[in-house]
Formats: structure tokens, C-alpha cells, sequence
């Protein structure tokens, strides 16, 4: 459900393909690709897909867990020749038949889905089913789970693209949430980005995934609890608070990325837009052109506090498909378990049973790390360009 028709990029193709079982494949290529526009046909022969997952009731919480179990055989860390994700070869059967920009693709053993609900079902009343608590409830886990590919390249993540890539990325996310939140049955759509084993990542492609969910997720119903306590301007007022403080570390004309007050995670940061929208199709194209940037800046930054790459989840929150679409704004949210160059924070018995958090880093002294950081990555990649454009002029200058 969009309260405005979305509106896509035309100098960002996208090409519609299948793969060998049926699942789709979609190809995003940059606005400057160098790529011709035929791809390659799957021809693969691949066994059945595996048998739909269901979900469990926790009666004690109300919330709902899918039982996947396919998912225990999918592929850990395998050797760049064999990576699942790279255009396949002769001698690599990967899950993408041609070279690409970006590309998105139906997961093989996904969480949620294939199915979806009966078409005409009605969502309220979904919901209303959903969170009724009971004893021994399953459902269908129904739903869509795709694979988003920001790179044939076989490591690197999401700070690592170049700002075109980074755009086309973000096309990818506006395009995919608006055709997932059209599918029967999904109520929430969750495009993330897990980097690093740290975080229990098994490809070290450059890659996110996208969730559509068939129930409102309970960090999203704890949000919609505080807004209906609050008042619906929740978080344009967490928003201009945050402008006005300490704890700001970029701001554009569309954006503003801060260390939120109560940060539980040693780096955590938030990403708003500053007027309400409610997930990706619905932002404009002047939006996504100066996030591409934003964003790059505040990974690169995060990645500059240590020697080595910071391992983090880029969760962007999206408003619920069917419900509360003019209170709850799209929010990228960032954390890291990293509390020190050597040393994780590990969720122990108070925060993993009661979930009751303790920081181990105050916000403001996290944020002014961050902004010394995010300053010298700048720097960094100054330097770089630099560097770059007088090698170009040397080689321009040399005689044939």
C-alpha cells in the first residue's frame, strides 16, 4: 500500500529474468553501466525448492518464530571460485547467470515464502488473528526473502561501492518495497545489511537481503505502542531534537545521521529523512541521489574508528504496509558490537534474558568518535582522488 505512486530513476534499467526453478532475478544496471543490456539464461538444472517453512506462537510474548530449517544448508564461507553470488562460469554454478551491476533475486531457501496469503484476504483482520495469543498456534510462513547483490565483486560491502553504485543500490530498495508490499499477505518490508563474521555473515560478497514479513515485527509494535502513548509526531520530534544537539554527526538538505540519546550498542546511529515518508518508494529521486553520498560517508567514517573493518547490521525500518503509514518514518538504524579496537560487547544474562540494556559507551562521547572519524575518512578519500586524477593526467600526458 503506497499513499503516492512511486517514482523510479529512468537512467537506472532494470531487466526482468528468471532463474532455472522459477524464482525471479531482477537486474539493476547503473545510470553510467558499461554492460550491454541481453543477459545470459539460467540453465541450470536444479533440484525442487524446498518445502515452505511455518511459523510458532510464543505464547509467553505473543511474537511469532519461523522454523526454517533449510536453512541449515546454505552455503559458509566458500572460496572465492565457488562464490554463490559472482556471475557464474564454467566452473562456478552460481546463482546469477550473467555479469551484473546490481542484482536482486529470490532467496532458495528463504525464511518467509514462497507462498503468500489467498488474494482478497483481508490484512486488518490478519493482523487482528496475528496478535491474538494462544497455545500451539502455526501458520504458513508467507512472505518474499530476496538476496540483493551490490557487486560481482566476491568482498567488499555496502561502503565499499562507488557512488553510482551506491545509487543504484538504493533504487533497488525503493523498486523492491514497493513491488513486495503489493504481494498478498506481507504487512512489513525490511531491506539490512549484515557485514562481518562477527556478525555471524557467511559470504563475504558484497550483499544485503530484503525481508517481507507476514506479521508486524515486535520491535516495530513496541514502536507503534510508543507512538500511540507519545502522539503521532514521534519521530519528526525525535528528529528536530536531535538536529539541534550534541550528538549530530552528518546532515544534508534531505538527511541528518546522529547518535541517538539512548544508544544501547557501543557504535549505533540513526539515519532520518527530515519530511515524513514512510519506506523507500516513497522517497524522490533528490532524496536517494544525496543518500547514496551521505551514506557512503557515514560507513566510510565507521570503518575509519579501527585499523580493520568495523562488522555491523544496517537495518532500514520501514512503515507497516497496511497500517500507521503517516506516524512511523523510514529510519536506517546502525550498530555495532564493537566496543574497542579488540574487544565485542556480548549480550550476557541482562540484556539476552530481560532484554534490559546497559551501555558501555556514552552517546556523546560515541558521537564525537564517530565525527573525527567520518572527517578523516573524508580526508582519506580527498587524498585519494587526488592521487587518482593526477596518475590520469600524467597518463594523458605521456606520448603514445
Amino acid at each position: 500500500m503506497h499513499d503516492t505512486e512511486p517514482v523510479f530513476d529512468p537512467a537506472i534499467a532494470v531487466r526482468q529474468a528468471q532463474l532455472a526453478d522459477g524464482r525471479d532475478l531482477i537486474y539493476f544496471d547503473d545510470a553510467d553501466t558499461v554492460l550491454a543490456a541481453e543477459r545470459s539464461v539460467d540453465a541450470r538444472v536444479l533440484d525442487p525448492r524446498p518445502a515452505n517453512a511455518h511459523m510458532r506462537q510464543d505464547p509467553l510474548t505473543g511474537e511469532w518464530v519461523s522454523i526454517a530449517a533449510a536453512r541449515q544448508n546454505r552455503v559458509m564461507l566458500p572460496p572465492a571460485h565457488l562464490d554463490p553470488l559472482a556471475p557464474q562460469t564454467p566452473e562456478n554454478p552460481s546463482e546469477i547467470p550473467s555479469l551484473y551491476d546490481v542484482a536482486v533475486f529470490e532467496n532458495r531457501s528463504p525464511s518467509f515464502g514462497p507462498a503468500l496469503a489467498e488474494p482478497g484476504a483481508s490484512d486488518a483482520e490478519a493482523l487482528a488473528d496475528l496478535r491474538r495469543v494462544g497455545l500451539e498456534r502455526t501458520k504458513t510462513s508467507i512472505g518474499r526473502c530476496e538476496v540483493v547483490c551490490f557487486s560481482p565483486e566476491h568482498e567488499g560491502s555496502f561502503g565499499s561501492l562507488s557512488r553510482s553504485r551506491a545509487r543504484t543500490v538504493i533504487e533497488a530498495w525503493a523498486h523492491r518495497t514497493a513491488a513486495l508490499s503489493a504481494l498478498p499477505g506481507v504487512q512489513e518490508v525490511f531491506p539490512f545489511e549484515n557485514r562481518g563474521r562477527e556478525i555471524g555473515v557467511t559470504l563475504p560478497h558484497p550483499h544485503g537481503q530484503i525481508y517481507s514479513y507476514p506479521y508486524i515485527t515486535p520491535r516495530t509494535e513496541r514502536l507503534l505502542a510508543a507512538i500511540d502513548d507519545y502522539g503521532p509526531t514521534l519521530m519528526g520530534d525525535i528528529l528536530e531534537r536531535e538536529r539541534n544537539g550534541p550528538r549530530v554527526l552528518l546532515s544534508g538538505e534531505h538527511w541528518t545521521a546522529f547518535v541517538p540519546f539512548a544508544a544501547r550498542w557501543p557504535i549505533e546511529v540513526h539515519l532520518l529523512p527530515h519530511r515524513h515518508v514512510p519506506d523507500f518508494a516513497a522517497t524522490t529521486l533528490a532524496e536517494r541521489d544525496e543518500l547514496a553520498g551521505l551514506y557512503l560517508q557515514l560507513l566510510r567514517g565507521i570503518d575509519r574508528l579501527y585499523d580493520s573493518p568495523t562488522p555491523y547490521i544496517a537495518a532500514w525500518h520501514q512503515a507497516p504496509v497496511h497500517e500507521h503509514r503517516d506516524d512511523v518514518r523510514l529510519m536506517l538504524q546502525i550498530t555495532s558490537p564493537r566496543r574497542a579496537a579488540d574487544k565485542l560487547k556480548f549480550l550476557a544474562g541482562s540484556e539476552a534474558a530481560k532484554g534490559a540494556w546497559i551501555g558501555d559507551v556514552a552517546p556523546e562521547a560515541a558521537a564525537d568518535a564517530l565525527r573525527r572519524a567520518i572527517a578523516a575518512a573524508a580526508d582519506d578519500d580527498t587524498q585519494t582522488n587526488a592521487t587518482t586524477d593526477a596518475a590520469a593526467s600524467e597518463t594523458e600526458g605521456t606520448p603514445a
